[in-house]
């Protein structure tokens, strides 16, 4: 690639970018810089990555104009959505221009005969799934960040949630993008038509790209027949081991679950204090789980999970028999990552995805990787199909506390892909696992995703820093 240049903004850059978006949409003072310039993620704060400027397009046609800009000037762009990430993905590393993709926030169409919603990337994931479920459809994806996270973030970082065992993550839905190039060329790829296998599937490059690759304008997903009912159960078990092999048996048996979140003793106990509920003291794991479909077939269900859940030597079993009942054992998931952080100064939180047999050894191994460096790990996440968030605890301020959770850190990854894990399950790489995505990907694999980088990129202007180096 030919680079970036990471000198202070040229003023002649800058004027243009302001006579594009006007005075108004434009951030160039200190204070407002710095709030771009971290994201949800764990990393420290660092004034080089402070932008130089950030911009907020109302359309294609402004995109397109600031993307030129900014590749004929070598300058970085760094597309932005809400900054929920966890991995430092819209962080401007090389400072440059923070593209902004908030204020494109409008639902365009929801196409109930096709069953079809095209949006901006600006739009909530949670003001999507309530405009569609209020004509009786359904998208399912449910990132915990739902309520702030934009469908453009979701794309660029392939979003799951809790419904992925069942209903898949953003990729299983995203039929269609519009996305601005590079070079400021636009590309509309996919389409309504559900079969399509013209050419390459550059639908499915961009998902996942992390803004590497271009800036996504437009976002056509499929949406599918809201749920006609749902039961929600909560059980407790004696050991990791008996949670995990009873969602192994549910999901062998047919039963497949909208949701089954796994959480370990040191989470349950936290969001008990948290929430200030009672637990059994025997309880070493817990599942959330929900069951969803047809009315007559819930009730079955639910009492065929809750007698899995006895065979395994549940201490406790708990099921919902309200909507008020349902939403108060999810609040207790939904709080599980503030319950947590309550339990020490600082909580380094971590997306790994594993085989769903491997959950016990992965759960074993974050336990012995505690325990060596002297630090908790809280573990929870969607044991339906092997998604854990370790949670590391520690000061940070502590003497020696950053290299062990560091190392910490390390391990964790490492783990993951010996037990035939991955780096990453809905999180995305960013800048927290690039050192090890020749670990995960080898070097051949990383080789491939340089040459699709510089082909779509040549001046690796977009997002730079992202994914490797």
């Amino acid at each position: 690639m030919n680079g970036v240049n990471q000198d202070m903004l040229p003023d002649q850059l800058h004027q243009a970018l302001a006579a594009i978006v006007g005075p108004d949409r434009l951030l160039d003072v200190d204070n407002d810089r710095f709030t771009y310039s971290y994201d949800g993620s764990f990393l420290p704060l660092v004034p080089a990555h402070r932008p130089d400027v950030v911009v907020f397009p109302r359309d294609v046609g402004e995109v397109v104009r600031i993307v030129r800009l900014c590749n004929d000037h070598r300058v970085p762009l760094v597309p932005r959505g809400a900054g929920s990430g966890r991995t430092g993905g819209s962080i401007p590393v090389n400072g440059g221009v923070v593209l902004s993709l908030e204020r494109m926030n409008r639902i365009l169409e929801i196409d109930r005969k096709n069953m079809m919603a095209l949006v901006e990337p600006g739009v909530r994931t949670m003001d999507l799934g309530r405009a569609v479920e209020d004509v009786g459809l359904f998208y399912p994806p449910d990132p915990s960040s739902w309520t702030v996270s934009t469908m453009g973030g979701n794309v660029a970082e392939n979003a799951g949630g809790a419904r992925a065992v069942k209903y898949g993550v953003t990729k299983d839905y995203v039929l269609g993008l519009q996305v601005v190039l590079a070079n400021g060329a636009v590309i509309d790829t996919g389409g309504k038509a559900v079969k399509n296998v013209t050419g390459y599937d550059l639908t499915h490059l961009f998902v996942g790209s992390e803004g590497t690759l271009g800036v996504i304008t437009k976002i056509l997903v499929r949406l599918i027949s809201k749920p006609k009912a749902k039961k929600t159960l909560l059980l407790m078990f004696g050991s990791i081991d008996d949670a995990s092999e009873c969602v192994t048996d549910m999901l062998s048996s047919g039963i497949v679950p909208a949701s089954a979140e796994i959480m370990d003793k040191t989470s349950i106990q936290a969001v008990a204090r948290f929430r200030k509920v009672d637990i059994p003291v025997e309880a070493e794991a817990a599942l959330l789980i929900d069951i969803d479909g047809p009315q007559i077939l819930l009730d079955d269900q639910a009492g065929a999970v809750t007698e899995m859940a006895r065979q395994h030597q549940a201490v406790q079993v708990s099921v919902a028999q309200t909507s008020a009942e349902a939403d108060e054992l999810w609040v207790l998931r939904r709080t599980m990552g503030p319950a947590v952080a309550a339990i020490a100064k600082n909580k380094i939180g971590e997306d790994i995805s594993v085989p769903r047999a491997a959950l016990p050894e992965m759960i074993r191994r974050l336990g012995e990787i505690g325990r060596k460096h002297g630090l908790t790990i809280a573990v929870f996440g969607h044991a339906g199909d092997g998604n854990l968030h370790p949670s590391i605890l520690a000061d940070l301020s502590e003497a020696g506390a950053r290299e062990r959770v560091d190392q910490a850190v390390a391990e964790v990854f490492r783990a993951a892909l010996e037990v035939g894990g991955t780096l990453s399950g809905e999180h995305g790489i960013g800048i927290t696992k690039k050192p090890f995505i020749e670990e995960a990907l080898g070097k051949e694999g990383v080789r491939a995703l340089r040459a699709v980088k510089h082909a779509l990129d040549p001046n690796g202007i977009l997002n730079p820093g992202k994914i490797f180096e």
